[in-house]
């Protein structure tokens, strides 16, 4: 169940040998796309549950920043005037400044 997830976000599961910890199987993995991505736990199904929640939290984290810098994007360009930006949309150069023309 838990690979299918995995499968459909077109990510990989390393399954690690298992580890006996005392008389406890410990089963550790880790997503090869995402190889900081690792979890842990004494059964299978909570390896792929643990993984699934690291992948989920990595996610929110990604997208947050995504937003946060959108957010960023759009406050810089409403600073502008409306002139400025056709000027920089248009690939004209702002008030004096020059490329290599000389005045004569």
């Amino acid at each position: 169940m838990y690979n299918q997830q995995f499968e459909a976000l077109h990510l990989n599961v390393v399954e690690m040998p298992l580890e006996v910890e005392g008389n406890v199987p410990v089963y550790r993995g880790f997503i090869r796309e995402l190889p900081f991505l690792a979890g842990s736990g004494h059964s299978v199904q909570e390896l792929y549950r643990s993984l699934l929640e690291a992948y989920q939290e990595y996610a929110q984290e990604q997208l947050a920043a995504l937003q946060e810098e959108q957010e960023k994007e759009e406050m810089t360009s409403s600073l502008l005037s409306f002139d400025d930006l056709l000027k920089y949309y248009d690939g004209e150069s702002f008030d004096g400044f020059s490329i290599g023309e000389q005045d004569e």
